[in-house]
């Protein structure tokens, strides 16, 4: 999901040597990926007041403004620095527009089951399509994806934001571990968690729709 990490560190090298077309470069190649990013975390009643691709643009506008301090102590990847930046502004988002807007938003009715409303963490998920399958195989994988979303709000925060900085964000083991605060090892043992829980839920929700046929 992420640019390779080679390209952007020979791209921020430039751009600490002022050539203005590798800081435009630089910036533009990670547009993609923190749209995704975005998408992922913007609940769904937000993102229809909210387009993702205008918060990608303030995020990297404020990117650039902090290129500078930042290419002088890099202290974080890149892509972990910009990520970080479009957390926060998520964050600051759904503060201004769900806590102090919240009757408002409130009142409106989701194009979702209600308890699906609140669901953002796999957003992007339910975006992907494959133009190849059949009906009878898309209509399959939307049951899946659906039992999948049912899965997953039921998890605990901790174990449903590993599983979407790993298989939604294609974050590497290190990095979730270093975003979480947690040692490579911890965050592996907290993603193996993660998965098992998922497994034991899906197959809860199996078992129930057996019993009831």
């Amino acid at each position: 999901m992420w640019p390779d990490s080679h390209e952007t560190q020979e791209l921020m090298r430039e751009a600490g040597r002022g050539e203005p077309t590798a800081v435009n470069e630089l910036l533009d190649r990670h547009r993609n990926a923190l749209r995704n990013m975005v998408q992922a975390r913007l609940d769904q009643r937000l993102s229809r007041r909210v387009d993702a691709s205008d918060v990608v643009q303030d995020v990297l506008l404020e990117a650039s403004q902090r290129l500078a301090g930042y290419l002088r102590d890099p202290r974080l990847p890149f892509s972990l620095w910009l990520r970080e930046m479009a957390k926060d502004r998520i964050i600051d988002l759904h503060r201004r527009h769900r806590v102090a807007m919240r009757r408002s938003l409130d009142k409106e009715q989701p194009l979702s089951p209600a308890n699906f409303g609140d669901r953002s963490s796999l957003e992007l998920a339910a975006q992907l399509r494959d133009p190849e399958l059949t009906p009878a195989a898309m209509a399959l994988r939307q049951e899946l994806h659906q039992r999948f979303l049912d899965a997953l709000d039921r998890m605990e925060e901790d174990d449903r934001e590993i599983l979407v900085m790993r298989h939604v964000e294609q974050l590497s083991n290190s990095d979730a571990a270093q975003i979480l605060g947690l040692t490579p090892p911890a965050a592996g043992m907290r993603h193996l968690r993660a998965l098992r829980r998922m497994r034991e839920i899906l197959g809860e929700a199996s078992d129930a729709s057996e019993s009831s046929v």
